[in-house]
């Protein structure tokens, strides 16, 4: 799982001597697992990549960041040995840890947390045309969900469930990337999608400046949804973010949302963990400043949402800065 500069360059080493092996065998080099190059997780994968690089000489860390397909495909890939570290949002570690959803029948007990990062929200986009006001009028509609797998494709689902809607059987649902729903949306071949992300977002950007009038739709009255499942909560998007949405003038937009949360295997070695983590608190304000959606962070708050049992390297910080008893 972990690549050794001595193992990389073993013909090199051979050639040059021991004195090459003995200067980088105690490097590590682990990679972050993120999302889509559109989203918020690839930039803040690198983000934590650019605050751990700059003392590798020091804690002997090294990470590299992997554009991915998001919650599901970090989890997996994490469990499986093929990434160190991913972001994921805190339902999907939730699910993964307790077999549920993809995961029905087998827990992922080798997850671990380590700390959560920006608030993501549920974002309904929709064309003014489509006559969408509500959650409740995409009865005949055609609705990309997200691609299966996708996190926001389940999120979609719960809500749906939770207003008694049957995404099968009462509007046409699509299972587009996000990449792509602003560019259908904007041709007409969709009357509205799903993007669970934190903001400012540049899809959403997208979507609401086009030359089809766009809207993001309030989601309400989801009490049922909020009493079933841990990891949601009540959000807000700032409009601000959107002034090119015909409903700008809102202010803000009441949704449903939850945590993104970065995630690791409990085989990662306690030093590496703790090293990471140690690296992005100390240098928080720096971090907050690599990516708009970072902005809000705050140490008390990164300790939030965090479904799962926590990695003891990520602990052990908490516990030397008193973040944790």
């Amino acid at each position: 799982m972990y690549k050794s500069l001595a193992a990389a360059c073993l013909a090199v080493a051979v050639s040059l001597g021991g004195a090459v092996m003995s200067q980088a065998a105690d490097k590590k080099f682990v990679t972050i697992g993120t999302g889509g190059i559109t989203g918020v997780y690839y930039p803040t994968g690198g983000a934590i990549a650019k605050i751990v690089n700059q003392n590798t000489a020091k804690h002997h860390v090294k990470c590299s960041v992997e554009a991915t397909g998001a919650s599901v495909f970090n989890i997996n890939a994490i469990v499986a040995g093929d990434l160190e570290f991913g972001i994921a949002q805190a339902d999907r570690q939730y699910q993964a840890y307790n077999g549920l959803a993809e995961w029905a029948g087998k827990p992922q007990k080798d997850l671990r947390a380590m700390f959560s990062l920006a608030p993501e929200c549920v974002t309904f986009v929709v064309a003014e045309d489509s006559g969408i006001k509500s959650i409740n009028d995409v009865k005949g509609k055609i609705v990309n969900i997200g691609n299966p797998g996708s996190g926001n494709r389940q999120n979609a689902i719960d809500i749906f469930n939770s207003v008694n809607i049957n995404y099968e059987k009462d509007f046409k649902a699509e299972s587009l990337k996000s990449a792509d729903a602003p560019r259908m949306l904007q041709d007409g071949r969709i009357d509205g999608f799903f993007f669970t992300v934190g903001h400012p977002n540049g899809n959403i950007k997208e979507a609401t400046s086009g030359k089809r009038k766009c809207r993001i739709v309030s989601i309400t009255n989801i009490e049922p949804l909020l009493k079933k499942f841990p990891y949601y909560s009540i959000g807000k998007i700032d409009m601000a973010a959107y002034p090119e949405a015909t409903n700008a003038s809102d202010g803000t937009v009441s949704t449903v949302s939850m945590l993104a949360t970065f995630v690791t295997s409990a085989k990662v070695p306690d030093d590496v963990v703790y090293a990471i983590t140690k690296e992005v608190f100390e240098h928080l304000d720096e971090f907050k400043k690599l990516h708009p959606a970072l902005a809000g962070l705050t140490r008390e708050g990164m300790m939030q949402g965090n479904t799962i049992p926590l990695h003891p390297g990520a602990e052990k910080y908490f516990k030397e800065v008193g973040l944790i008893k």
